[in-house]
């Protein structure tokens, strides 16, 4: 009987081995594992292999802080373009392998559950959508339509800095390997010069006016005056005065997203201003907090992609410009500066913000990519240039019937 005692408890335990690598229980930001049923990685949700309980146990262990974007844009674009390793002449597309198991060396994949990973082809709906087994969503917003309405919400912005509004001052280019290094190699601002003229505006004034309503470090709740209140529903009324946002309210009524206007700001409204929690104290963030104005978790910067915010803050002598990664193609406004810097003793790695956009510009792309792509990467078109918003939805707590709030949105790159 001795003799199989050691068996059984090998069976045993390996029965417990195996369910321990089913689950991410003790193993968020594990590296990839190739003997586990399922990953825990950051990377597995790209990959499609993630454990079930991933995003219950390991995405609220981060805390959804956002991945400094510009990083892995050349793996990310060598991915893309690889060259066919496999049987299928076109490892990008769907074609002849609708329902093909998962595979971890495909660019994307065409199986049941790509869609819920967000690491589909993008003739997934086209050519799998119908099959049996699969779901097709007639409300579904495409690549196509994304790029339509991007480029016409760029057209719409009249209240777009011009050339000769602003004089930037970016000086030093690094490499995404040195962020890290935390140099300040321009001596000089960023900006040389804004003609603030611009701040006169209704929008930009109704922006200006919310930026300083928040207490930056997370942790500490936020409790807003009647008047603060005010400034937002004054900054909603006079974005939706724009033809920017009008555009972005009649593609998404025709897309059967809202039934009115009324709605469509109600819903904005509660989903950048309604109150959650990234620390111990309840009500301490919102999507606006985090995006426009910035925030300070745990030593570091997170969030604060705006311009205007960012040229305020350096004019006091609050935020110190230390360089960038990487500068947009446009030769006019809207452009897009990846940079570093250092915010009130704080520091950002890396950066990403619109430059010379207007407030109801930026309000329009981040809320139509977290509405049409919540998690993933939103590939719009911008002045004939391809560019990507990558958002995430706060998924500890919701409003109205089961509705997330914003966590983040940002530029993550450029190109495709």
């Amino acid at each position: 009987m001795r003799v199989y005692i050691p068996l059984i408890v090998t069976l045993l335990c390996g029965l417990a081995w195996a369910g321990k690598l089913e689950s991410c229980a003790s193993r968020c930001k594990e590296k990839f594992n190739q003997d586990a049923a399922c990953q825990c990685d950051h990377q597995c949700p790209r990959h499609g292999d993630c454990c079930e309980d991933y995003e219950h146990l390991c995405t609220a262990a981060e805390d959804l802080e956002e991945p400094e974007p510009f990083l892995e844009l050349e793996e990310e674009e060598e991915a893309e373009e690889a060259p066919a390793s496999h049987l299928y002449s076109a490892p990008t597309s769907c074609r002849g392998r609708c329902r093909q198991a998962f595979d971890k060396h495909q660019p994307c994949h065409c199986n049941a559950r790509c869609q819920e990973f967000g690491n589909c082809c993008e003739d997934f709906e086209s050519l799998c959508g119908d099959h049996e087994g699969f779901s097709h969503s007639s409300d579904t917003i495409t690549k196509e339509e994304l790029q339509t309405i991007s480029e016409k919400i760029y057209g719409a912005d009249t209240n777009k800095a011009q050339k000769e509004d602003i004089i930037l001052n970016s000086q030093k280019c690094i490499s995404p390997s040195e962020t890290r290094d935390r140099v300040d190699r321009c001596p000089e601002p960023l900006f040389t010069y804004v003609n603030e003229k611009l701040f006169s505006k209704p929008t930009y004034a109704a922006f200006i006016n919310l930026l300083n309503n928040y207490q930056r470090a997370t942790g500490h709740g936020e409790h807003f005056s009647a008047q603060q209140l005010a400034e937002q529903d004054t900054f909603l009324r006079e974005i939706m005065k724009t033809a920017v946002m009008k555009e972005l309210y009649s593609f998404l009524h025709h897309q059967n997203r809202y039934s009115s206007e009324q709605e469509f700001v109600s819903d904005l409204k509660n989903m950048w201003f309604g109150l959650y929690s990234r620390g111990d104290e309840k009500g301490d963030s919102s999507g606006f907090e985090h995006v426009f104005s910035g925030e300070v978790k745990k030593g570091k910067v997170t969030g604060f992609h705006n311009w205007i915010r960012f040229y305020l803050q350096e004019k006091e002598g609050l935020v110190d410009y230390y360089s960038y990664v990487y500068d947009g193609p446009w030769d006019s406004y809207p452009d897009v500066l990846a940079m570093q810097f250092n915010w009130d003793g704080y520091y950002k790695e890396v950066g990403a913000a619109f430059i010379g956009s207007s407030p109801e510009f930026e309000f329009a792309l981040y809320s139509l990519c977290f509405i049409a792509r919540p998690g993933k990467a939103c590939k719009l078109s911008l002045g004939g240039h391809p560019l990507a918003i990558q958002t995430y939805s706060w998924d500890k707590s919701t409003y109205g019937n089961g509705r997330k709030y914003i966590a983040t949105a940002y530029v993550v790159s450029s190109t495709r």
